[in-house]
């Protein structure tokens, strides 16, 4: 029988796909990862869903208040080592809730459809591109964390979009500031890395 080696994944990885921001990794330095990441998650995204269905049309639709909720629940768990059994649900259940959120503001706000799908397919990207990224050990900067916004960062300045009565306006620009973001990092990053997926290069500051 032909035993199957498996390479266990880096302590810190987890966290890398986490994606937060400044104001996220600003509360979990004040718990210094004492609190566990997955309730706290699985807590923010519940009060999302339940402030999504009790409505997002409109600016006085309480919707508006889940990235705020979110962050105060799941922001604190950033700092953990997340070396849990489950804590590798984490960051899908982030993605659920910003994807989820942005979404449902984009539907409910009438958005056109291109412009929401250049916004989440900004973000999407960039997910992917972290994954890769962690896998090769070809880390992005730590600035990029700050100046992508985060999840938290995102779901605010949509939020405050949806408050200020400008969605779509909101929406297009910060596809477009993603998208120039995201993809001029990632290509100057990996044309910088060796090509050899052996000799790996940190190019960033995960921990």
């Amino acid at each position: 029988m032909i035993s199957v080696h498996m390479t266990p994944v880096p302590r810190g990885s987890v966290v890398a796909y986490r994606d937060d921001g400044a104001l996220s990794q600003a509360m979990g330095s004040l718990v210094a990862g004492q609190l566990p990441p997955l309730p706290p998650a699985l807590a923010g995204a519940f009060v999302t869903g339940i402030l999504l269905a009790i409505g997002v049309a409109g600016t006085d639709g309480l919707a508006v208040f889940a990235p705020a909720v979110a962050l105060l629940l799941a922001g604190p768990g950033s700092s953990h080592r997340h070396d849990g059994r489950l804590d590798w649900l984490v960051p899908p259940i982030l993605r659920l809730t910003e994807y989820g959120f942005i979404a449902s503001v984009g539907f409910a706000h009438e958005v056109p459809p291109l412009i929401l799908f250049l916004l989440l397919g900004a973000m999407a990207f960039h997910h992917y591109d972290t994954v890769y990224r962690v896998r090769q050990r070809v880390y992005a900067p730590s600035w990029l964390a700050t100046l992508g916004l985060g999840w938290e960062g995102r779901m605010l300045l949509v939020s405050l979009g949806a408050l200020a009565g400008g969605v779509t306006v909101v929406f297009l620009l910060l596809a477009i500031y993603l998208w120039c973001l995201f993809g001029w990092e990632s290509a100057t990053c990996w044309l910088a890395a060796p090509r050899s997926g052996v000799d790996a290069v940190d190019l960033g500051a995960h921990d």
